[in-house]
């Protein structure tokens, strides 16, 4: 089957917003102009991340959640907050297709069951924010990274698999933001040892760092940010500046971040290159 390449986009209030390890966030623009041109430039889904939804204990994307999805017609996974059955019913009817659950899942596993039997599965993805160890193994972490779980990470997901996951998303907090490509370990770990679809995500840096968490990793399908939103800045017109930051701060963003940037088109067309079969 096709790979999936994913567009991620935290988001922190009215903004996209893009950091390092999951800190540092930097405001980039309004998230609906970038989703509205990744899906214009042939997105296969997009995952909406409250960065800030630990801080208030709730998912605060209903509105761009609403409108995006009168306008984009891809698959559509939030998260970020998500403590409640209600809160799921509440993202999947703005017009989400899949939820994304961290926090709640891991302090009450049985959680994901109740969200499963009620939703689907399918709508039900496990986000897991990864860091690993002095030993070699891993450990979940929730909070934007900041709050250790003592949760080994491959022991987990094995859990959030037989309690009714139908996805999983591993991110690799050390080498989020950073562009010196994905945790292909930790990648071919989780892909290899579950049954379910395994989405690779934090570290792209170019678009051969996407195929290689594919055909090394051997992820089923891929997160970009950063290698996204950087290319966009460079060449996409009309994108407005972000909220409460004064004209010329996008223009600042173009160097800080030590990515180059890419499009959707020269990542499938890599990807094509390298044997990987992608979604047209």
């Amino acid at each position: 089957m096709a790979v999936r390449l994913i567009a991620r986009l935290d988001v922190k209030g009215p903004n996209l917003v893009k950091g390092i390890h999951l800190e540092g966030l930097r405001a980039l623009g309004r998230p609906g102009e970038f989703a509205r041109h990744y899906y214009e430039q042939g997105i296969d889904e997009l995952v909406y991340m409250d960065a800030v939804a630990s801080l208030y204990g709730r998912n605060s994307l209903l509105e761009i959640v609403k409108r995006t999805a009168s306008e984009i017609f891809v698959p559509l996974c939030v998260g970020g907050g998500l403590r409640s059955l209600d809160d799921i019913h509440d993202v999947l009817r703005a017009g989400a297709d899949k939820v994304a659950l961290n926090t709640r899942a891991i302090a009450e596993p049985e959680f994901i069951r109740a969200a499963a039997q009620r939703f689907g599965s399918s709508t039900i993805v496990v986000s897991i924010q990864a860091k690993q160890r002095r030993d070699g193994s891993y450990e979940c972490f929730t909070d934007s990274g900041r709050q250790a779980t003592g949760r080994e990470v491959l022991a987990w997901a094995k859990t959030a698999e037989s309690l009714g996951a139908g996805e999983l998303i591993a991110t690799a907090i050390d080498r989020e933001g950073t562009g010196q490509g994905y945790d292909l370990e930790l990648t071919k770990l989780l892909a290899e040892s579950l049954s379910i679809p395994v989405i690779a995500c934090g570290g792209a840096g170019s678009p051969d760092d996407v195929a290689d968490a594919l055909l090394k990793g051997r992820a089923d399908a891929v997160c970009v940010a950063g290698l996204l939103h950087y290319g966009t800045l460079r060449d996409a017109e009309g994108l407005s500046e972000p909220e409460g930051t004064g004209t010329g701060h996008r223009a600042e963003l173009k160097y800080r971040s030590g990515i180059e940037g890419s499009s959707i088109a020269a990542i499938k067309a890599r990807l094509a290159e390298r044997g990987v079969e992608v979604r047209r």
